[in-house]
């Protein structure tokens, strides 16, 4: 939520210093309307964290209900997309898909190497002789974690990493949960960064142009990104109000 509301405060900022024309104004029916019917949208939402926290389903299945769920919309209640679209459609999901697989390859290999030659371990007892301060070791562990987002995929980062840096956390102090949002946060930028970059690519793809075109108009978004990263990563209480409020931790 953070993350997004940075970006919607750069974009109020870039439209500014740019003129942006206002096509519109947006009239107060015209909202409710809009807001009433994006309600089933919505609810898609509520349904797949809903769905994860009761442990009705995985994650992963979370992701097949969510591409139903917004199938039976578009055809049936908005009635934006038609039987004959889903061919084009399932062909740029293969492109799509093609291009990520590719990506996660090079970073499945990129881990492999890593693991086989004990680079973890070694960047474990780099990072403690560093310093004793706490706050010192966050910011440390917080570049690690963007240059490797950078190269290596969320899934084998999270599953070679997890096991080195978590015992440093516990040592300094810091909350589990607060150390998973923040190297989630942290290889999340590495999705929209060169050169792995998959959402760079996916984004790209869609929009038909290519990601060197993208990179210059991101970097106030960039700026935003990291200073909500910085916020969570030294505020815990800013990451953690919800899930005690929700009485999971």
């Amino acid at each position: 939520m953070l993350w997004g509301v940075g970006c919607m405060l750069v974009t109020l900022v870039v439209a500014k210093r740019r003129n942006y024309r206002v096509f519109f104004t947006v009239q107060k029916g015209m909202a409710l309307k809009v807001a009433v019917e994006a309600i089933p949208s919505l609810l898609l939402i509520v349904i797949i964290v809903g769905g994860i926290v009761q442990g009705i389903f995985t994650a992963i299945e979370a992701s097949a209900i969510a591409v139903v769920y917004t199938l039976l919309l578009t055809m049936v209640f908005y009635r934006t997309l038609k039987i004959k679209d889903l061919p084009s459609i399932l062909l740029q999901t293969v492109v799509m898909t093609g291009v990520i697989m590719f990506l996660l390859a090079t970073s499945s290999a990129m881990s492999f190497s890593m693991s086989i030659t004990n680079i973890p371990a070694a960047l474990s007892d780099m990072i403690l002789g560093i310093s004793a301060n706490k706050l010192v070791i966050l910011l440390v562990i917080t570049v690690f974690l963007l240059i490797i987002g950078a190269f290596m995929d969320i899934g084998p980062a999270i599953l070679i990493f997890t096991p080195i840096l978590l015992p440093i956390m516990a040592k300094l102090g810091v909350d589990p949960v607060h150390f998973g949002i923040i190297m989630i946060y942290n290889l999340a930028i590495g999705t929209i960064t060169p050169p792995v970059g998959s959402g760079l690519y996916v984004g790209a793809s869609v929009g038909k142009v290519k990601v060197e075109e993208v990179i210059k108009p991101l970097l106030p978004f960039y700026g935003a990104i990291i200073g909500v990263l910085l916020l969570i990563t030294y505020i815990p209480e800013i990451t953690l109000f919800l899930p005690r409020l929700l009485g999971i931790m």
